[in-house]
């Protein structure tokens, strides 16, 4: 009697889904343009003092980009001393856009994998996802796993494009 194999079960390829690994909370803005004197300055104490009053629970697991859509002059600190208060909070938090924010999701995300783990391995990043996951984080992956990986190839296990291969 034939057996089945299941030759994609014995296959060496390693496929790195991101839209599977990708943090799906949610991301929103923590806005300093409210907390400004007149819409042009900050005045240290009154933000303090604001800050005291915020419902940060409203923050809990979530992504921030911390900034100011008013065309003021913020000194740094005012961003950080938000930051202070997230910390403990949020899922993370960045000083900057939305845009700034997914880029350093992604960057942690990728940072996070062990490109040992990708050593002499053909590696399949896995393209089409329903998730929006921001091209930065396929140009991060090449970057984290170039030097260990066979060979890296974009797109579905049945059909991909191959990106690098090892030599």
């Amino acid at each position: 009697m034939n057996d089945i194999i299941n030759r994609v079960a014995q296959s060496p390829i390693i496929t790195i889904n991101l839209e599977e690994i990708y943090p799906k909370e949610e991301r929103i803005l923590f806005d300093l343009a409210p907390f400004l004197f007149q819409g042009l300055m900050l005045r240290e104490k009154e933000f303090r003092l604001a800050l005291k009053e915020v419902d940060w629970i409203n923050y809990k697991d979530k992504w921030i980009a911390i900034t100011c859509s008013a065309d003021a002059i913020v000194p740094n600190w005012a961003f950080m001393l938000v930051a202070t208060y997230l910390t403990d909070l949020s899922k993370g938090y960045a000083i900057g856009s939305l845009s700034e924010l997914e880029i350093m999701i992604a960057d942690q995300l990728v940072g996070q994998l062990d490109p040992e783990d990708y050593n002499g391995r053909p590696v399949v990043v896995k393209g089409c996802s329903d998730y929006p996951v921001p091209l930065f984080a396929y140009g991060r992956i090449i970057s984290q796993i170039q030097g260990k990986a066979k060979s890296i190839m974009y797109g579905e296990p049945c059909s991909t494009v191959p990106l690098f291969k090892n030599k």
